[in-house]
């Protein structure tokens, strides 16, 4: 995008930006600061245990695990985390609003907070530790980083890479969708030369900072714990997508007794859904080791064996559970369960926490489905209802040669739509997943109609 530097007075406005920040973290912790302690999951203590045991295990970032020791000073307080997680997102949604020249002052950037906190399930990220968080703003940072480089000061540049490169060393799935996206800038940068759009792309920056990443990963890994790899776990997931379509067990059906293959004896155990096999106490992934590693070769053999042998239902299987995930928006997957393992992690192994912990309203089994039942009632339709609004902001965007826009829409819906393969076929279908990042959409929505409504008003 072609843009001069939008400035912001924030010497001049120095009072109404304090007012605004203070207004605007408050909303994106509003679920923390309710229930008196950061919002854990499931997962929670396995990032934590990363850094207390200096061990990698699958799907559990060592990075993330260092992100929450440092946020936190040493485990001091996890309100540390939370409210660096709320001032990257807040620093995201004023830079959007900025470089795309909607109104960005303290107004405006409290106004779009206040209403992504209320419309959207954005605060339930911010509020909570885990790194779900940094997947939308992955996906803003590579925007901001291709599409709105000269807008950008030389700082917020190095500040986007930098939270990009967490974002990406935080999760796999954000790595994975971290190249989907840069591919898709790269398109981006053959489909507009020679078009006369008014939209700069800067390819370099992107490759840049995912090239990095990759780069980074093994070498940090190799240099801090000693093993060269990127996060474990990839084919026990997929594999656990493959039990819930019933391909696993057509494969074992089919090819039992087979050399190696200690499943065969186990596989009239199988469950029906990818969670009862990797997390239930009885899966037969528990007679195979479980995370310990010693399952990985065997299930990684099958995950192959598998799409060769039926390829087709594989593909099929895949596009079906994407589409899936596309529309599993709803807020608040797994926080109302009653969580043993974490429990016990944050009142046995950082017993500086216990007191705090155990009053949350989260602890008490007061965070229910009935709250999130009631907040899913604005959440979901409004989730849907700005997904399928994107087409219409691509449509309105060319046509009003505001290609910013466009771009940005059909940027953001191939976020998504990545998003929902990665996690959906890759893995499984989950609420969480998907909802993590929809508030992008809505931001995206909410941007285009203030910018029409204030060139309207241009209008003589």
């Amino acid at each position: 995008m072609k843009s001069s530097r939008i400035t912001v007075s924030w010497k001049s406005d120095g009072p109404a930006w304090l007012l605004s920040l203070t207004l605007s973290v408050a909303v994106l912790l509003a679920p923390a600061l309710w229930n008196g302690f950061a919002l854990v999951f499931f997962d929670t203590c396995g990032y934590v245990d990363r850094v207390l045991t200096m061990t990698m295990a699958p799907g559990r970032s060592f990075f993330y695990g260092l992100f929450l020791w440092t946020a936190s000073l040493g485990w001091f307080s996890f309100w540390g985390p939370v409210l660096v997680h709320s001032l990257m997102t807040l620093w995201g949604i004023h830079l959007m609003l900025r470089c795309h020249k909607v109104p960005a002052g303290p107004v405006s950037t409290t106004f779009f907070c206040l209403a992504l906190g209320v419309s959207t399930g954005i605060s339930w990220y911010t509020s909570q530790l885990m790194p779900d968080n940094l997947i939308p703003l992955v996906v803003l940072a590579l925007w901001l980083l291709g599409f709105c480089w000269q807008a950008l000061r030389w700082h917020e540049r190095m500040g986007l890479a930098a939270l990009t490169l967490l974002g990406l060393l935080s999760h796999m799935s954000g790595m994975a969708l971290g190249i989907g996206l840069v591919l898709v800038i790269l398109l981006a940068n053959v489909a507009v030369k020679g078009r006369g759009w008014s939209l700069s792309v800067y390819s370099l920056p992107p490759v840049a900072v995912v090239a990095a990443s990759l780069l980074l990963m093994p070498i940090l890994h190799y240099s801090l714990l000693g093993k060269a790899s990127f996060t474990p776990g990839g084919p026990v997931f997929i594999f656990g997508r493959l039990v819930q379509d019933g391909i696993a067990q057509r494969w074992l059906a089919e090819h039992c007794p087979a050399p190696g293959v200690r499943l065969c004896a186990l596989q009239d155990r199988l469950p029906h859904t990818a969670d009862e096999f990797l997390w239930s106490d009885i899966s037969p992934f528990q007679d195979l080791g479980a995370w310990s590693g010693s399952a990985d070769a065997e299930l990684g053999y099958l995950v192959r064996e598998s799409i060769k042998e039926y390829p087709w239902i594989f593909a099929w299987t895949s596009l079906r559970d994407a589409a899936q995930q596309m529309t599993k928006v709803a807020t608040g997957d797994g926080l109302d369960e009653f969580q043993g393992p974490t429990r016990w992690f944050f009142t046995d192994l950082l017993p500086r926490t216990a007191k705090p912990f155990q009053k949350a309203h989260q602890q008490q089994g007061q965070v229910t489905r009935q709250l999130f039942d009631a907040l899913n009632s604005v959440h979901v339709p409004v989730a849907y209802l700005s997904v399928l609004s994107l087409l219409v902001v691509a449509g309105v965007g060319v046509r009003a040669r505001r290609y910013d826009l466009a771009g940005l829409a059909l940027f953001v819906l191939a976020a998504l739509m990545g998003n929902a393969f990665i996690c959906g076929a890759l893995s499984n279908p989950h609420d969480r997943y998907q909802s993590r990042l929809v508030w992008l959409a809505s931001l995206v929505v909410g941007m285009a109609v203030v910018c029409w409504l204030q060139q309207r008003s241009n209008k003589p």
